[in-house]
């Protein structure tokens, strides 16, 4: 049995350690919080002790697992550091969404797992689930062919403005890049335009073009300025052969065969199914769990922290479009991962 432990007991941390709590592989011996009122909290709630900064917790307690669900500036600047603290003390460690607001962090944490051969992860939870799955699965027994586009939207209403002009780009935009590399793999060139939608202070509402390595080509539409709808996430892949879509990370995925009147679909059933955002969660936490009690390698950890830095690494070069309306190639921005 892994013995495992949370830093950052938000909502998210408080989420990640129930689903610790309910998992038979797994024990929650440990939550962390330099806020000692929400690590009090967790600890009344979870019945495991508290801790009020990560390397005591470390050290005392040795765990095997490390979930990482702090915040920060541009909603995760506060990653870095506990992250590389888990690694070095010889855990493994799935680290919330996105990896770091700053590339030079995540190349930090990335290449610190890979000197101490551990699994890092991070939180891709919206294509952990069957709906995403199945999907890829037709993708994978070539239902959809050789690749031509990608289409990819989610919007999220968020009202209230935030600390950095790019918080919306860096905060949002893993997810949907993480999901485009999944299917249609590394992204070649962007070129991102983006508005600030009247009264706001920040790039709230984004068109991102991308060529892939592949040949093919997508988009990727973002907004913090309309309300939650259904659906609110939608990706479109398309291949010579057909097409496939699927809706908010668990409602439905539809494969569309070219020239055949007849699709094939996936639905959520209502009884054993996902009834929340919330569920979208557990898959992705009992995947980590269940790779790294296998002794899968950490380079073929599925949803690793190098894909997680690669999606972030689309976000940025989207950030450099925007800011020198040219087309930006990753390869040049990142000649290191080239």
């Amino acid at each position: 049995m892994l013995k495992v432990c949370v830093i950052g007991m938000g909502h998210i941390g408080n989420l990640h350690a129930r689903i610790y709590k309910e998992d038979e592989m797994v024990e929650l011996v440990g939550v962390c919080d330099i806020n000692r009122e929400r690590a009090d909290a967790a600890s009344k709630a979870l019945g495991v002790k508290a801790w009020y900064d990560a390397p005591t917790m470390l050290k005392e307690v040795k765990p095997d697992l490390v979930s990482v669900a702090t915040g920060g500036y541009e909603y995760s600047s506060d990653h870095c550091l506990p992250t590389i603290q888990a690694l070095e003390a010889g855990c493994h460690v799935l680290t919330e969404k996105p990896i770091s607001n700053l590339i030079e962090n995540g190349k930090l944490m990335v290449d610190t797992a890979k000197r101490l051969n551990r699994c890092f992860a991070i939180d891709f939870n919206h294509r952990f689930t069957p709906a995403a799955r199945a999907a890829k699965k037709w993708q994978d027994e070539g239902l959809i062919g050789d690749l031509l586009f990608c289409n990819m939207a989610l919007w999220i209403g968020k009202p209230q403005d935030f600390e950095s002009p790019y918080y919306h780009l860096k905060a949002l935009n893993p997810h949907s890049c993480e999901i485009i590399r999944y299917f249609m793999g590394d992204v070649e060139a962007v070129q991102c335009f983006a508005m600030k939608a009247p009264g706001r202070s920040i790039w709230s509402t984004a068109s991102i073009n991308m060529k892939f390595k592949c040949g093919a080509v997508g988009h990727l539409t973002s907004s913090y300025d309309i309300a939650r709808g259904h659906p609110m996430e939608r990706c479109e892949v398309a291949g010579v052969k057909g097409r496939l879509v699927f809706e908010d990370m668990w409602r439905e995925a539809t494969l569309y065969p070219a020239g055949n009147p007849e699709k094939r679909v996936y639905t959520n059933p209502v009884f054993g199914g996902y009834s929340n955002f919330d569920d979208t969660f557990r898959e992705r936490i009992r995947c980590f769990v269940r790779q790294v009690a296998s002794g899968t390698k950490p380079e073929d950890i599925d949803g690793s922290g190098l894909q997680g830095l690669k999606a972030q690494m689309i976000i940025h070069a989207a950030i450099e479009s925007l800011d020198s309306g040219r087309v930006v190639y990753l390869d040049e921005m990142f000649p290191e991962y080239a």
